[in-house]
This record gives C-alpha cells, sequence and structure tokens, in this order.
C-alpha cells in the first residue's frame, strides 16, 4: 500500500483532484481562518463566522458584519 503525503487541510481529500487544485485550496484556507483587519476599529480582530459573515472579536468593537466570501481587503 503507498503511503500519500497529506497536504495540510486539504489532506482531506486523500488521492484525489491533483496537487495544484489542493494547494489553492490551502491558500484560500490559510488566509481566510486568520485575523483580518476590521473596517470599523481598522485593527486585526475580525474573523469569519460563515459565507460572508465577519465578526470582529475586541472587546472595544464587537461589530458583525457582512463582507466578501472568504477574506477581507481588495
Amino acid at each position: 500500500m503507498v503511503k500519500l503525503k497529506k497536504i495540510k487541510s486539504a489532506g482531506r481529500f486523500g488521492a484525489r483532484y491533483g496537487k495544484t487544485p489542493k494547494a489553492r485550496l490551502v491558500k484560500v484556507e490559510e488566509k481566510q481562518r486568520k485575523k483580518q483587519k476590521c473596517p470599523f476599529c481598522q485593527k486585526l480582530g475580525a474573523k469569519r463566522s460563515s459565507k460572508g459573515i465577519w465578526k470582529c472579536r475586541r472587546k472595544t468593537c464587537g461589530k458583525k458584519f457582512a463582507s466578501h466570501a472568504f477574506y477581507l481587503g481588495k
């Protein structure tokens, strides 16, 4: 039996889909799980709740807002 190398979060797909699509997926998922810059308080603290729904985790801000689906920014 061949032992396959898992590629971070895309390892859940096993031998399917190929290396390039899995690498792209890993790149997007890493970016969307990091704290992003909140558009209201301009500090790192916004995290993605679900598709397009973001919440600033800072005590002073705490805003919940809708924006881009995967990560905030341009």
